[in-house]
């Protein structure tokens, strides 16, 4: 079978092929579950609303306009119902993984040495990342780790593009800002 890309599935569905939402699906997974870990800290609790996030973009396929990206309508169906189990949760914690991808850094060659400073780094990171507020770690989340576009991210959020791109850039300002701060406490102990 030729790749098809998500807005043909996405329009296949439409017209009742559930091979084609189930390709969509086979897509999303894993990603949508990695973009829960940024909201929820329970694993079950992830899995049930990526559950639900399907159902929902299964039984609403039809207002999927095909002139658009499908990616920023299924996060934003995905980004609803976590806001949403949030907002119930109120003392469920944002939970982060792997962000080295958010900076580039030389390491030892010594694997033991490796292991132990790419771990620090990432701690460095998440409480960085942590310390920020919600709308700025947001949209450094879908733009770095999801890898976003500006338009996608504003489609999302339901924000001007101007708005997104004013956030990054005071993310990325007060990110750096904070890693100094917390890099220079750290070396005065």
């Amino acid at each position: 079978m030729d790749f098809q890309t998500d807005e043909s599935c996405a329009v296949r569905a439409q017209q009742g092929d559930q091979a084609s939402f189930g390709a969509l699906v086979d897509r999303y997974q894993a990603k949508l579950l990695r973009y829960g870990r940024k909201f929820l800290s329970a694993q079950e609790d992830i899995e049930d609303i990526v559950q639900d996030v399907f159902v929902s973009a299964y039984q609403n396929i039809r207002s999927f306009d095909a002139s658009q990206r499908f990616s920023p309508w299924i996060y934003r169906i995905a980004h609803n119902a976590f806001i949403d189990t949030l907002k119930k949760k109120t003392r469920s914690p944002f939970i982060f993984m792997d962000f080295d991808t958010l900076i580039s850094y030389s390491i030892p060659d010594d694997s033991v040495d490796r292991e132990r400073d790419q771990k620090e780094v990432r701690e460095m990171i998440e409480q960085g990342l942590g310390r920020l507020s919600p709308k700025y770690r947001e949209v450094l989340i879908f733009y770095y780790l999801e890898e976003l576009s500006y338009k996608e991210i504003a489609d999302i959020l339901r924000i001007p593009l101007g708005t997104v791109s004013v956030r990054v850039r005071r993310a990325k300002e007060e990110l750096r800002s904070v890693l100094k701060t917390m890099h220079t406490s750290q070396h005065d102990k």
